[in-house]
């Protein structure tokens, strides 16, 4: 068990837990939410070549990435100019158009952005 903790309750946050007022469900509500994410972490993904790596993580280096830029790391893969040995920017795009949310947020969360 972990000792107490002040959070900031940024909007997402807020509204995961809106309309519950007591302490011990909004706590139950967060742990519930992270051992679920959790669970999909390690059920989703993709297999990545290090060059493919490489390039998500040059596109990924500006810091936090919001859901709907997460979606366009295919563009942001076409449009880059970053290149390495054996990265085919294309098939990459492409690998990552086919992916589901989960996926791309888990790639994006194991490159830690």
């Amino acid at each position: 068990m972990n000792p107490k903790t002040k959070i900031y309750f940024g909007p997402p946050i807020h509204v995961l837990t809106e309309g519950q007022n007591n302490t011990l469900e909004i706590s139950g509500k967060l742990n519930r939410t992270a051992e679920r994410y959790m669970e999909i972490m390690k059920d989703h993904g993709l297999e990545l070549a290090e060059s493919e790596r490489a390039c998500l993580t040059q596109i990924c280096d500006f810091g936090f990435m919001a859901p709907y830029e997460i979606r366009e790391l295919p563009i942001d893969v076409r449009m880059t100019k970053f290149e390495a040995e054996g990265l085919d920017k294309e098939c990459l795009a492409q690998k990552l158009e086919a992916a589901s949310i989960a996926d791309l947020i888990s790639v994006v969360e194991d490159l830690g952005f």
